[in-house]
């Protein structure tokens, strides 16, 4: 049995690291092509004009969304700037994005979250929506960031929901490798779990429980304490590594389900991963208290519990089992589950998640 553990090459967390960014890109190559979304750049302009004060930098934008499009354009924007370095800078979407356009060139690519929305930052994949934002694909890659750079300051004024949904996706982390390693499935390169990646998991979980709701006011008041510290490690870091060689399961694909429901699209990622979350424990009949620990906690922080919650007002089971359907894709991560699930399971266990979560 194989078992295979995959991260970045290098992982920096700090207070205005953001400063050291040109250092970074020297290391790597000569001139690097930043891949950010105006607002996004535009929040930290002047600590990246300070980072590249030595270094030659051209500016890329983004769409905002990570489709096959926006690579495309891209990817032209690289070789007509001639850069031999990619750094990706902002949410998840723009990182995908510029990991995929580093690695289909083959350089090198330096990740900069602004928020710690999501684990894509440390992560070989990156998750391809249509124009429309309805998911589209996951595409894989061969390595993992050569950099992830986060600003913890940065982190710490961007909005609280932003913060807030990345532990929604980091919650999952556990209860996805726990279905993994039930169901002896592969992870993401194609291996088995390692214990390190496991424990990587548990701690994420661990972590969450213990510092998410103090992280959250920090991030309120707009200050970096520990507390603050140790979430963005346990959603970018110790989530990337559990979910990455530990698999993704049922959170996930919900998740993925959960996008043609057009009501949904103003959420976020992780939003729609922490319902998934219950619906995925809905499907294994999990412990009632492990049910009410996570949906309790998901309530403190003001995650998703229901499909109220996630701009559902009138469920259109029609709609729904379409949804319960993509989840069960084959080319999704259902069938990491340690049991054969259907659409119609899926579509049953949402409507329950939805009552349970629906409850004061």
């Amino acid at each position: 049995m194989k078992k295979i553990l995959i991260s970045p090459s290098r992982y920096v967390q700090g207070f205005g690291e953001l400063e050291n960014l040109g250092g970074y890109v020297e290391e790597l190559g000569k001139k690097a092509l930043l891949i950010s979304h105006q607002e996004d750049y535009n929040r930290v302009k002047a600590g990246i004009e300070k980072a590249f004060s030595m270094t030659e930098m051209i500016y890329g934008g983004f769409s905002g969304e990570c489709s096959k499009k926006e690579i495309e354009r891209l990817e032209n924007v690289l070789k007509e700037a001639g850069s031999d370095v990619v750094i990706g800078l902002g949410g998840g979407k723009s990182l995908d994005t510029a990991k995929a356009v580093a690695m289909k060139a083959g350089l090198p690519v330096i990740v900069v979250p602004t928020i710690a929305s999501t684990d894509a930052p440390c992560s070989s994949l990156a998750v391809i929506y249509t124009e429309n934002g309805e998911f589209e694909e996951y595409m894989f890659f061969k390595n993992n960031p050569n950099l992830v750079l986060v600003d913890t300051d940065i982190i710490a004024k961007a909005p609280v929901r932003f913060l807030v949904a990345g532990i929604g996706d980091a919650l999952a982390t556990k209860f996805e490798a726990r279905a993994c390693e039930r169901a002896n499935a592969n992870n993401i390169p194609g291996g088995k779990s390692t214990k390190m990646a496991v424990a990587a998991a548990n701690a994420c979980y661990d972590i969450l429980l213990e510092d998410g709701l103090k992280a959250k006011l920090a991030c309120e008041s707009n200050v970096v304490t520990q507390s603050l510290e140790n979430i963005v490690e346990a959603n970018i870091l110790l989530s990337g590594l559990g979910f990455e060689s530990s698999g993704l399961a049922g959170a996930h694909a919900i998740h993925d389900g959960l996008t043609v429901i057009e009501e949904t699209h103003r959420f976020f990622h992780g939003e729609k991963v922490a319902f998934g979350v219950l619906v995925q424990l809905v499907l294994e009949n999990a412990k009632k208290a492990e049910i009410e620990e996570v949906m309790s906690f998901c309530k403190l922080l003001g995650l998703p519990t229901c499909l109220k919650d996630l701009g559902v007002n009138e469920i259109n089971h029609e709609k729904l089992m379409e949804a319960a359907k993509m989840a069960c894709d084959p080319a999704d991560t259902m069938g990491n589950m340690p049991f054969t699930v259907t659409p119609y399971d899926v579509y049953s266990a949402i409507l329950t998640a939805d009552k349970l979560g629906s409850r004061k």
